[in-house]
């Protein structure tokens, strides 16, 4: 797995292409030169783990022959004062829309979350992760 990252102006924005050619804007904030012109690396990181649990769990229910039409998912993540500033606190809450039996879906979602999500398995093991689950017809 490669991502090529490239500067597109005289500050700090920058665009990451992966293989398949994909492309997301990286900027920083105001503060060291950002425009607002596309996510900050700690968003991107939320975005990454939000993504990676909400595909499992997408085929986690999917194989309990869950009726999943739709889902989305919160994360939010709070961070330790000073430089650096890591998250010290990560909480994902998963809203499922469809005909989906309630324990099913917490289960579908704590499996994602606390054991195949390879984002999340990246992460620092102090970063105290929560997740919870509404489920919505």
């Amino acid at each position: 797995m490669q991502i090529i990252l490239n500067r597109t102006n005289d500050a700090v924005h920058f665009t990451a292409t992966n293989a398949g050619g994909n492309t997301v804007d990286i900027d920083g904030s105001e503060a060291v030169g950002g425009i607002g012109a596309g996510f900050r690396p700690m968003e991107l990181l939320l975005a990454a783990h939000a993504g990676c649990a909400s595909m499992d769990v997408v085929s986690i229910l999917k194989k309990q022959r869950q009726n999943l039409r739709d889902v989305q998912v919160t994360i939010s993540g709070t961070r330790r004062d000073g430089t650096p500033s890591p998250f010290t606190g990560i909480a994902i809450h998963f809203t499922v829309f469809g005909d989906i039996d309630e324990q099913a879906a917490a289960r579908a979602v704590a499996l994602s979350v606390e054991k195949y999500c390879s984002v999340g398995a990246s992460l620092d093991s102090n970063i105290v992760v929560t997740h919870s689950v509404e489920v919505c017809s």
